[in-house]
């Protein structure tokens, strides 16, 4: 008997800001006038809906105009991820990066055709990939074809530095925009990625292994690899190098920390499986 698939993780997410979107959606905005929620007063010449004539502040009106009620309708919006494909998000211990990246590809491309908006994917290593493109849409089920590419993908990329690049593929209305990363990139880098972003809604979402900074071995000889160097190491595990690995993650995410709150942007970090409800809590606190 055939399983039934299973429903991906739904994520509550918000803009800050007002929908700039055109068409009808879930979100507040200051546009449209076939909304529910006042706006403000104009006067009837400008407005010329009699249905919505305010007889108060029609009385109130310094001029004697007849004034009516303007009211705000919601909006779609666009939702897009821009994700790290280089061969860092590779890395496999608990789980591999790149699959906890799919499963939040497919909880977001859910969550956002749930409420009506488009889902768009910008994938970048040395290059933006034009093979996962993924221009926003309404399609349903987009997101779980577009996971399950990334579940079969080996990454071979030994830099993100296109990630400067996918503003270009972004367009000029404002969007939120998850930026999905292990961050393990320079801080000017970094930076330069942020300030490319910066027009839009940004979220950026630091994706880290616990193995990354602490091995499971007590002590002992390890080897380890550089998932985009290649070239593997020897490492004698320590109390001493335990210690020192363990700073170097604290000193990471207290940079990094200090980075997204220049431009002004709270980041959200999966340490381990994607959880939507976190996530959800990101948007609500």
């Amino acid at each position: 008997m055939m399983q039934p698939p299973s429903v991906p993780q739904e994520l509550h997410y918000r803009m800050g800001s007002p929908a700039p979107g055109h068409f009808p959606g879930s979100h507040r905005s200051t546009r449209g006038e076939g909304g529910f929620e006042l706006r403000g007063h104009a006067p009837l010449l400008d407005v010329p809906d009699a249905r919505r004539l305010d007889l108060h502040a029609s009385l109130r009106d310094p001029f004697g105009q007849w004034v009516v009620r303007v009211y705000s309708q919601r909006k779609a919006i666009q939702v897009v991820l821009v994700a790290d494909l280089s061969a860092s998000m590779g890395f496999a211990a608990t789980r591999r990066k790149l699959d906890v990246m799919a499963d939040l590809v497919d909880s977001l491309a859910w969550s956002a055709w749930r409420q009506g908006d488009s889902f768009g994917f910008i994938g970048c290593d040395g290059e933006v990939r034009e093979d996962l493109l993924q221009p926003p849409t309404r399609v349903r089920g987009v997101g779980a074809a577009l996971a399950g590419r990334l579940r079969a993908l080996d990454l071979q990329g030994t830099s993100a530095d296109a990630l400067a690049l996918a503003a270009v593929h972004l367009g000029r209305q404002r969007s939120l925009v998850f930026l999905v990363s292990d961050f393990h990139l320079p801080l000017p880098r970094v930076e330069a990625v942020l300030a490319s972003l910066a027009h839009h809604e940004l979220v950026p979402v630091v994706l880290w292994d616990p193995v990354e900074f602490d091995l499971h071995a007590r002590s002992g000889l390890v080897r380890v690899r550089d998932p985009e160097g290649g070239a593997p190491r020897l490492v004698w595990w320590r109390p001493w190098l335990r210690e020192k690995w363990q700073a170097a993650r604290d000193a990471r995410r207290a940079a990094l920390l200090q980075v997204f709150e220049k431009y002004r942007r709270r980041a959200h970090f999966i340490e381990g499986a994607y959880d939507a409800d976190a996530l959800t809590r990101h948007f609500h606190t």
